[in-house]
């Protein structure tokens, strides 16, 4: 591709406008070194529709609303997760649901959407509270906490005592984190580039933890069956006894895959949002106030339940505000599956689209102060835009299965957290590392118990 727009074939029809790149390597090591500004310096240069060479394939990058909702919903039906994202799914889950493709995954959409239900999810209130009120009993009054450490602690225990059905010891704990850090690795795009027979320390890593994991999966599938057909109404349950309608059932390979996908995607992704949650709202003390306020008046000395999530206003604009500044999935890929046209540009079916969720969150045209932490934007609309100039969790048919759950997740232990303790910055800044997710390092936060 070349900055120059250039005519098709038939000369009706134009690419995308974008960077030369370097002979060979095209824009790679912008791609893998450019960070998360990259795609906004991008779209300031070339426009809403970007195209650009890196590792060997062309992408195209969509930073127009209107362009992503065509693709994730009005036009859904004409892309698939596509190549670049199938190495990663091929090395990680292949039958896991995040990358599913065609028939195989509207067949298992529709097999676990049960237990994704409103009521379903309801039902895991308490546990949620429950599960977040014993971790901060373990965090120290005048401690310094690592969020890094205790929310995916959190998270995974809440997943695994809700949707599971489960509990992990401390070891098997370490087994399904220690396999979240190592996919992380192993799925970011530099990783993923390379020829699958070198060798190369973060897929030694994978390996290693990968069949830790496997080693764990089973066990835990042994003891369902073990348990027989009554007792558990769960996500894992559903896994192994569902039928599909021509009567046939998961096997194991394709159960094992969905178990790690649910397990990583399932608490990585929503211990990064809670993570950022905390470390923005411990940083400005007119938010912090106004979530006392909320909790006094609406929960007084009461742990929240279900029925006062629609009173918790401020803490749920709270959340979106933190999925909006620091999305943990901060783009998607697609890609089409015959040659076609977006935005009035030509697009090949070997084109790898990249929607970017990161750079379109911060689009001044859709959001005022962009880089602002404004939880009040979200209780007094400050704009008249798009749809999809927010889509944290993807969109249309394959928006994230774990949608409510994750939001409710959030909310309920936003404020269990908030009501008990009060934090202080020690790490001031956040070292943002856009691989698999919008992964961060070290989080550390003073903590004063209330």
């Amino acid at each position: 591709m070349s900055e120059t727009e250039g005519a098709t074939t038939d000369g009706a029809r134009t690419t995308p406008p974008g960077p030369d790149g370097l002979p060979l390597l095209g824009e790679t090591l912008s791609f893998m070194r450019g960070g998360l500004d990259w795609g906004t310096e991008l779209r300031e240069e070339y426009g809403d529709v970007v195209a650009f060479d890196a590792f060997g394939r062309e992408f195209v990058a969509v930073y127009d609303p209107d362009i992503v909702e065509e693709v994730l919903v009005a036009r859904n039906d004409e892309f698939r997760k596509g190549e670049f994202e199938s190495a990663a799914g091929d090395a990680i889950a292949p039958g896991g649901l995040i990358f599913e493709e065609g028939d195989a995954w509207r067949r298992d959409r529709r097999l676990l959407q049960p237990a994704f239900t409103p009521d379903r999810i309801r039902s895991f209130a308490d546990v949620m509270v429950e599960t977040t009120a014993e971790s901060v009993a373990d965090w120290g009054d005048g401690a310094t906490v690592d969020l890094a450490d205790v929310c995916p602690r959190l998270t995974l225990d809440v997943l695994t005592r809700t949707l599971l059905d489960i509990e992990l010891d401390g070891e098997g704990g370490d087994v399904v984190r220690a396999a979240a850090g190592a996919i992380t690795d192993r799925a970011n795009a530099g990783t993923m580039a390379l020829p699958d027979w070198l060798p190369t320390p973060n897929k030694r890593r994978f390996e290693r933890a990968s069949a830790d994991l496997d080693d764990l999966l089973a066990d835990l599938v042994a003891e369902r069956r073990g348990d027989g057909p009554d007792g558990h109404d769960d996500l894992l349950s559903t896994l192994l006894d569902a039928e599909y309608p021509d009567g046939s059932r998961m096997d194991e390979e394709r159960v094992r895959d969905q178990l790690v996908t649910f397990l990583f995607a399932g608490h990585e992704t929503t211990s990064l949002a809670l993570t950022f949650a905390l470390w923005l709202v411990a940083g400005d003390d007119d938010v912090r106030q106004g979530l006392d306020a909320e909790y006094e008046t609406v929960l007084g000395d009461a742990d929240p339940t279900f029925a006062d999530l629609p009173a918790l206003e401020l803490t749920d604009a709270v959340v979106s505000e933190a999925l909006r500044l620091y999305p943990p999935v901060y783009l998607l890929y697609r890609q089409p599956v015959r040659d076609t046209t977006l935005g009035g540009y030509a697009v090949p079916e070997d084109t790898t689209l990249l929607l970017g969720t990161y750079a379109v969150h911060h689009d001044a045209r859709w959001w005022d102060e962009p880089e602002a932490f404004r939880p009040g934007r979200w209780l007094d609309d400050d704009g008249d835009r798009p749809e999809y100039a927010y889509f944290p969790f993807g969109g249309g048919p394959r928006h994230c299965i774990g949608m409510r759950f994750a939001r409710m997740e959030l909310r309920l232990a936003l404020a269990t957290i908030l009501q008990r303790c009060r934090f202080d910055r020690v790490s001031d800044d956040l070292d943002l590392d856009p691989g698999a997710t919008l992964d961060v390092g070290s989080v550390e936060l003073h903590v004063e118990k209330r």
